[in-house]
C-alpha cells in the first residue's frame, strides 16, 4: 500500500523490521537499509536497471534477505517543489512495485531536492575519487533520503509519547 503521509507509513510499518530508501534513477536505483530500531540509514548498493521485472526482483531479494518491512522512494521534485514529469515516473513505479511479488509492504515518498548534493558533498569531503563516486553516488543519496525519513520518524514518535 502506497501512503502519501509519513506519519501513516509509520504507523503500517510491522514491528522489528527496517526500511529501505530508494533513489530512483533512469539508469540505476541507490538503495540504503535502515536498523531495525528504525534510527540509522546505511547505503548498500546500486542496482543498474534493466527491465521493470528484474528491477523489482533484485528489490524483492534486498527485501526477503535484510527482512524489511516498509520502502521509501525519493521524489525528485522541482526547486519550486511542483512535481514534474519525473515524479510522476516515480509513483508510476511505486504503484508497479507495490503489485510485485514479494513487495506487498508499505511505500511512502520522501522529497529528494538536494540528496545528491549531500551525497555529493560528503563523497568530496571524504576525499573520494571521481571514479569511486560515481560507482557509490546513488546509493549514498538514498541513504540521505532514508535517515530523513528516520528523523521525521523519530520526531512524529517523539511527539506522540511527549
Amino acid at each position: 500500500m502506497i501512503f502519501e503521509d509519513v506519519g501513516a507509513f509509520a504507523d503500517a510499518l510491522p514491528a522489528l523490521q527496517g526500511i529501505a530508501g530508494l533513489d530512483l534513477g533512469t539508469v540505476t536505483i541507490g538503495v540504503a537499509v535502515s536498523d531495525t530500531f528504525l534510527s540509522v540509514a546505511t547505503p548498500l548498493e546500486t542496482v543498474k536497471r534493466r527491465k521493470f521485472t528484474l528491477d523489482a526482483a533484485r528489490l524483492a531479494e534486498i527485501v526477503s534477505q535484510r527482512r524489511i518491512g516498509g520502502l521509501v522512494l525519493g521524489l525528485p521534485r522541482n526547486m519550486d517543489g511542483s512535481e514534474g514529469p519525473r515524479c510522476q515516473s516515480t509513483r508510476a513505479f511505486a504503484r508497479n512495485l507495490s503489485r510485485a511479488p514479494g513487495l506487498d509492504i508499505p511505500l511512502t515518498f520522501w522529497d529528494e531536492r538536494l540528496s545528491t548534493v549531500a551525497a555529493e558533498r560528503a563523497l568530496l569531503e571524504a576525499d573520494t575519487s571521481r571514479k569511486r563516486r560515481a560507482e557509490v553516488i546513488d546509493h549514498v543519496a538514498a541513504g540521505y533520503i532514508l535517515q530523513g525519513v528516520l528523523d521525521r520518524m523519530r520526531i512524529i514518535r517523539d511527539k506522540a509519547e511527549g
